[in-house]
């Protein structure tokens, strides 16, 4: 991490775990936790699921947590039953959206293009978008996770202005990695993020690559949290299962500091 230049964030992705009662009650056990923790320049946010927003952001007022969501459409409105668009989110009080999860990807046919189109309903709305990119494990192997992970980035800021960016972080999130218990070496996860960040000194310009945040996912816990972080070029991490645990969240977040 470059505190001088960029924020630091420490994202938790909660996907589809916890009912209401349940959100804001872990919410107060995070924020009890991290109550005598320094976190200035630090961001800390819990993305939930969509019935947990209501009551995730009333145990969260006052607290230094802010609420996100984990996808938007990028529609305003329209039939496209069961989705949720930027503006209902930014009305119930959300910050921070998701978008382009591995996930989503892979289970709800999302594409480069419509990662795109979703991250501009999501600017638009005035949400801070985390885009995720990250290559498969066969991908890797192959020795193409430069030429992938430049390819999601650059066709999911089409059009993105460097203004914008400003309301950009993006997550580094290796597909086989993500809740599979496989982490990235430090020196993987680093190499990568500095992949992205010369992607957007091309895209944009070396001041605007230096002032993103970078996160790395894909099984960051409580045990390698310290190391990764430690990294020049990882500037946080989006957190899937200990996210779910107010103890590992909180100690991931001390190792922010």
């Amino acid at each position: 991490m470059n505190k001088a230049k960029r924020k630091t964030v420490i994202a938790g992705n909660w996907k589809m775990n916890k009912t209401p009662v349940e959100a804001a009650q872990l919410i107060y056990d995070i924020n009890q936790r991290i109550s005598n923790i320094e976190t200035k320049g630090c961001e800390i946010v819990a993305c939930v699921p969509f019935v947990d927003i209501d009551a995730a952001v009333k145990a969260a007022d006052g607290t230094r947590i802010k609420i996100g969501a984990e996808n938007c459409h990028w529609a305003k409105s329209g039939a496209f039953t069961g989705e949720i668009s930027a503006d209902m989110l930014k009305a119930c009080g959300v910050e921070y959206v998701i978008i382009g999860h591995s996930e989503r990807r892979q289970y709800f046919g999302e594409t480069d293009l419509t990662v795109n189109q979703r991250l501009h309903a999501a600017l638009e709305a005035g949400l801070t978008v985390i885009l995720c990119v990250g290559e498969l494990l066969e991908q890797r192997e192959q020795g193409i996770t430069e030429e992938i992970v430049s390819m999601q980035t650059k066709i999911a800021l089409l059009n993105v202005t460097e203004e914008q960016m400003k309301n950009v972080v993006i997550a580094y999130e290796p597909v086989w990695a993500i809740g599979t218990g496989k982490t990235a070496t430090s020196e993987q996860a680093d190499e990568v993020c500095g992949i992205i960040r010369n992607v957007l000194a091309k895209l944009y310009s070396k001041k605007t690559a230096e002032a993103t945040s970078i996160l790395y996912g894909g099984s960051m816990n409580a045990k390698n949290a310290k190391e990764l972080l430690s990294m020049e070029n990882v500037d946080g991490g989006l957190i899937g299962g200990a996210s779910l645990k107010a103890e590992d969240f909180s100690i991931i977040i001390e190792a922010a500091q």
